[in-house]
């Protein structure tokens, strides 16, 4: 490599650069054996533990095989990968899984106005990197043991406590830790449901929870939502008609909508539940986000038709997966030893950094600050996009979406595709929508969505479906 290659790089980086350039170049091709460390070191002018830890990095990358007593060997590698290849595509189908590849794909400096979390200086950054050094300190069993199938005792009692604020009471021995609220969906829907079984949903509602039922082979139908919860006439004669298994809906604040459950309706939700043998996994991730509590389900019913889940995913840290399920002792066998074919035993590591983060004292300021962001956020986004036509099905009392009408005439999924193109992730409402009736919809992340960019962008894509249709 030449000397401008390498400015810059630390010797190992060297090493491992000089490596794979005469691996792309074919000089070492797969099967060789590569230098020995002394040679490399002489040759490179470093050290020989600088060469030992580049083929110990580049081992780990699979770059390469070591072979005690004989050395080190390119590995079969496939063929290169091509860089412009790593992008998301502009031409996938805009499905349930659109906005989740393309704002997890998204490359460095796009904006996701379409994504479900946070940006990361929202969150509680101070009291994670504390939480980890105090990690960093303990035994090594959090460190380097399997945890056991319900998860860690003190996380789950700090949990169970957190449901009792709310009027939902469980046991520690209700409640099954998991790594994510969809895996708590998941272990659910694989405990209860066989294929073709019927689940309901709300229309419009999360759009993973279609994927995910589509995974278990479900039959997914949709119920009408409202501003105070499902369409209770419609739900109804649904679950009469089709009898369902499941209905999967969340608490708290509704997504895409930001809509507020009503009592009235969750009481008459509860008796055609019983009246029906129905099955209600409410979903309770957005709960931290609201200013007044509204009504659980699991909180009228004492977790006996209901199974209330939860995640940190939001609020802390989406890179430290914890969540919860909560429900019936008789079903939390069953969920454990699915959850043991699965994943086996729970991830210590992250249950015991949320547990820190929970218990340290600043979480409470942390949500307190963020709710008051998000409130001015809901306000600000609400008034712009009012400004290009865009106006908010309602104005949610909390949380960080806004479900809006695009206006007459515009395809969300056309817009989509365009801002796409400009770096600019948005959520088209027919990816929340089973019946495929939103097509003049689309869901804003206000958090996401603050810099004049999105909104130059959002009208000039607005201009351009006018003019198309």
């Amino acid at each position: 490599m030449n000397q401008e290659a390498i400015t810059g790089m630390t010797r190992v980086a060297m090493v491992m650069a000089t490596i794979r350039q005469r691996i792309a170049g074919r000089s070492l091709t797969p099967g060789a054996k590569l230098p020995s460390v002394r040679r490399l070191s002489a040759t490179l002018k470093v050290s020989t533990s600088t060469v030992v830890d580049a083929y110990e990095r580049l081992v780990g990358e699979g770059a390469i095989l070591s072979r005690p007593g004989s050395g080190f060997y390119v590995a079969n590698q496939a063929a290169p990968l091509s860089l412009p290849d790593v992008g998301t595509r502009l031409d996938r189908a805009v499905d349930p899984f659109w906005v989740s590849r393309q704002s997890l794909e998204a490359a460095d400096g796009a904006l996701k106005p379409g994504c479900g979390w946070l940006p990361p200086s929202w969150l509680p950054e101070d009291g994670l990197r504390r939480a980890l050094r105090l990690l960093s300190r303990a035994g090594g069993s959090a460190l380097a043991d399997y945890g056991s199938p319900l998860g860690s005792p003190p996380l789950r009692q700090l949990i169970a406590r957190r449901m009792a604020e709310r009027g939902i009471e469980a046991s520690p021995d209700q409640i099954v830790l998991t790594e994510s609220g969809t895996q708590a969906i998941d272990l659910l829907c694989r405990l209860l449901l066989e294929p073709g079984d019927t689940v309901l949903v709300d229309d419009p509602c999360y759009f993973n929870f279609h994927a995910l039922l589509r995974a278990h082979r479900a039959r997914i139908v949709g119920v009408p939502y409202t501003p105070s919860g499902p369409d209770i006439e419609a739900f109804a004669r649904t679950v009469a008609e089709h009898q369902p298994r499941l209905y999967i809906t969340n608490a708290a604040i509704h997504n895409p909508t930001g809509a507020v459950l009503s009592p009235v309706v969750a009481h008459r939700l509860l008796k055609l539940a019983e009246q029906f043998d129905l099955t209600i996994i409410e979903d309770d991730i957005f709960g931290d986000f609201e200013n007044v509590p509204a009504p659980r389900l699991a909180a009228f019913d004492g977790l006996d038709r209901v199974i209330h889940i939860g995640s940190f995913s939001k609020t802390l840290s989406a890179s430290a997966r914890c969540g919860f399920m909560a429900a019936k002792p008789e079903w939390v066998e069953g969920l454990l030893d699915l959850k043991i074919a699965t994943t086996f035993g729970g991830g210590p590591l992250a249950a015991e950094l949320v547990l820190h983060v929970l218990s340290d004292g600043s979480y409470r300021k942390h949500i307190e600050t963020m709710k008051a962001r998000l409130a001015e956020a809901r306000s600000t986004v609400s008034a712009r996009l009012q400004d290009l036509g865009i106006v908010p099905w309602l104005e949610p009392q909390a949380g960080m979406f806004l479900w809006c009408r695009l206006p007459d005439g515009v395809d969300a999924a056309d817009v989509a595709r365009t801002a796409l193109e400009r770096g600019v992730v948005l959520a088209p409402g027919n990816v929340f929508s089973l019946s495929q009736g939103a097509t003049g919809f689309m869901r804003f992340n206000v958090s996401q969505t603050l810099g004049p960019r999105v909104f130059d962008v959002l009208r000039d894509t607005l201009a351009l479906s006018k003019a198309r249709s």
